[in-house]
């Protein structure tokens, strides 16, 4: 039987969505095992003179507990 558990991760880039989506994803497979995936929660951007400056994803990212 395995069991998981679930932790709230907050990514951000300035080159994009997917790029945020993979910091975010690398740094916890960086520092957790057997990470399984995630679900991206909610997706905000950051504005400079009209512009999107920074792309931010708020993510549940789960791994399998040993």
């Amino acid at each position: 039987m395995a069991v998981a558990k679930v932790i709230e991760v907050t990514s951000g880039s300035n080159k994009g969505l997917e790029d945020a989506i993979e910091q975010g994803m690398a740094k916890a497979s960086d520092t957790l095992d057997n990470v399984e995936g995630a679900w991206i929660q909610d997706i905000k951007v950051t504005a400079k003179n009209g512009k999107i400056s920074e792309w931010r994803v708020n993510m549940k990212v789960t791994f399998l507990l040993k």
